[in-house]
């Protein structure tokens, strides 16, 4: 039963979690607050975020809202989410969760977080990316619905693949590169076994070096096939290091301690700003596809107006100015108001408007391209973490 894996994953081998717009057009995207007037005493809304959605700035939504927000870490592993709702006291400490989606199944049956009314959601229809992408039927839909409902609110959409330095290694354009022998020592991969592993999986199917049905769904053949490679890399020295923060990643990038590096490619823009020189690759096997979802956490003790303001957030968060800005500093695609947004409006300069929207583009690009859309909850997840952790441990 899920809830036995949910106990014993949450308990045993769960990881712990690390540690929009303005007035006037700026109002655009925060219509959605349900006839909602200010409150006296500003609301606060706690979101956990693994990172990456964080604009810098949430006073436009404070502005628009008379609300605030508390952001707050979470881990982004399978395990860490679930056992900081159920053993670290998230379903009462966290209004919104903001994660890699892929998590209804084992959160919804556990009743950790509530289905959205979308009819909440002035931004919600404004969304094209929603049914291009994530429509019921579609393998994006599981990153934010289950049994016909939806529980996320898309915030972000990705295709992910690696990061190189290329004054050190040249061009590259396959995962073979995580592999290679001249780069051994200055690799380093992802402690997750639904980005790593799943990119090993892709590049061995690929590269018709493993005979593997769906990189997203291995069976415990296929998988066992996935970690023995791994483990025989990692025991010729090929890692240098499995990262598992976003400052340790990006420092690897930034100090050159690692040349090719299983990552996120926000952590490239970072290291980029730091001064680095760094690329993300167009591997000719193609892309991790996912999209990131705001939960709203099933708490039983959450009054309405507080619940008011979490649909509040979460409709900021599908605004353009939010938009806008993530996928400037992020390198994400965000929602389609975004690029036009930032075009019209005198807070973003025509550079950066410009960059929006070639960011924009460039993501679509990937999409149609293709490859294989990350599985954070797959069929076999007991055997994953099990394999996982003999990955580690070797």
């Amino acid at each position: 039963m899920i809830k036995t894996q949910l106990d014993r994953r949450a308990f045993l081998r769960g990881s712990a979690a690390t540690a929009g717009t303005i007035a006037a057009p700026g109002l655009i995207g925060l219509t959605g607050l349900g006839g909602r007037a200010f409150a006296q005493t500003p609301t606060e809304v706690t979101i956990a975020d693994i990172g990456v959605g964080d604009p810098g700035d949430w006073s436009r939504f404070t502005e628009a809202s008379g609300d605030t927000v508390n952001l707050v870490a979470i881990g982004n592993t399978p395990s860490a989410v679930v056992n900081q709702l159920v053993a670290g006291g998230g379903r009462t400490a966290f209004d919104i969760i903001n994660i890699v989606g892929g998590m209804q199944k084992p959160l919804a049956t556990e009743k950790l977080i509530s289905e959205i009314d979308t009819s909440r959601l002035s931004n919600w229809d404004k969304n094209t990316y929603i049914s291009e992408y994530l429509s019921e039927g579609t393998p994006g839909f599981d990153f934010i619905g289950y049994d016909g409902r939806i529980y996320g609110v898309p915030t972000v959409l990705q295709a992910d693949s690696f990061a190189y330095l290329p004054d050190q290694t040249g061009e590259l354009d396959s995962y073979a590169a995580l592999f290679d022998p001249k780069f051994r020592g200055y690799v380093s991969i992802e402690d997750n076994y639904t980005t790593a592993g799943q990119k090993t999986a892709l590049y061995l199917k690929k590269s018709g070096m493993a005979d593997i049905a769906d990189p997203a769904d291995m069976t415990p053949g296929e998988l066992k096939t996935v970690i023995d490679f791994l483990i025989e890399k990692k025991k010729e020295g090929q890692f240098r290091v499995i990262w598992s923060s976003f400052e340790q990643a990006v420092n690897l990038l930034v100090n050159q301690e690692v040349h090719v590096m299983d990552c996120w490619e926000p952590m490239v823009f970072v290291a980029n700003q730091k001064g680095a020189n760094v690329k993300y690759a167009a591997p000719k096997e193609g892309y991790l596809l996912w999209a990131m979802a705001a939960y709203l956490v099933d708490n039983p003790e959450r009054s309405e107006e507080q619940t008011k303001a979490a649909y509040a957030l979460l409709d900021f968060m599908l605004g353009p100015w939010y938009g806008a800005t993530i996928t400037q500093s992020r390198g994400y695609m965000t929602n389609p108001q975004a690029a036009e947004f930032a075009a019209q409006s005198d807070l973003f300069d025509a550079e950066a408007a410009k960059r929006i929207a070639a960011i924009d583009a460039g993501v679509k690009e990937r999409f149609a391209f293709g490859g294989t859309w990350q599985n954070r909850w797959p069929t076999e997840v007991d055997l994953y973490e099990e394999e996982w952790q003999r990955f580690k441990a070797a």
